[in-house]
């Protein structure tokens, strides 16, 4: 999906830039906005969220790309090889944990929406990170009768 088939992404002249420049900045924080030129070709103003959602979407492009390369073992096994911190989830929790990212980076692929891909990836991490550190769904034992405490 190019810039101008978001359908988020606008418009404006370059004069707009220009006369109401923070106008046209408040747009860009929204969504790319398109700047025409009529001496060149047009430019794309947005916000570094917005390239830096756009450079994490590619690169993790890549790294499915090289997964997918790679013949030896099921889909999990060969992403945890990529995403290492996948090695602290159960293999049943590698097994969704691989099948949910492959979704969201095909609804973030089709529909342009990085942030969908983004989510689910660093959902998984955060529960593979507080895995490793120890924090599990280990029931807690409450006391069942209070316990008096004596004023002093």
């Amino acid at each position: 999906m190019t810039i101008m088939q978001d359908p988020r992404t606008t418009s404006r002249r370059s004069s707009d830039l220009s006369k109401h420049s923070a106008d046209v900045f408040a747009e860009a924080e929204e969504h790319p906005v398109q700047v025409t030129r009529r001496d060149g070709e047009p430019l794309v103003l947005m916000s570094q969220r917005e390239v830096d959602a756009r450079d994490m979407l590619l690169q993790f492009a890549a790294d499915l790309i090289t997964v997918t390369l790679d013949d030896d073992g099921t889909l999990a096994s060969r992403m945890a090889r990529r995403f290492s911190w996948m090695l602290a989830l159960s293999t049943e929790d590698q097994a969704s944990c691989a099948q949910d990212l492959v979704n969201a980076a095909r609804a973030s692929f089709s529909t342009g929406q990085a942030h969908l891909a983004a989510a689910e990836l660093t959902s998984w991490r955060e529960t593979a990170t507080a895995i490793a550190a120890g924090l599990t769904s280990t029931p807690v034992e409450w006391l069942d009768t209070a316990s008096p405490v004596e004023r002093p």
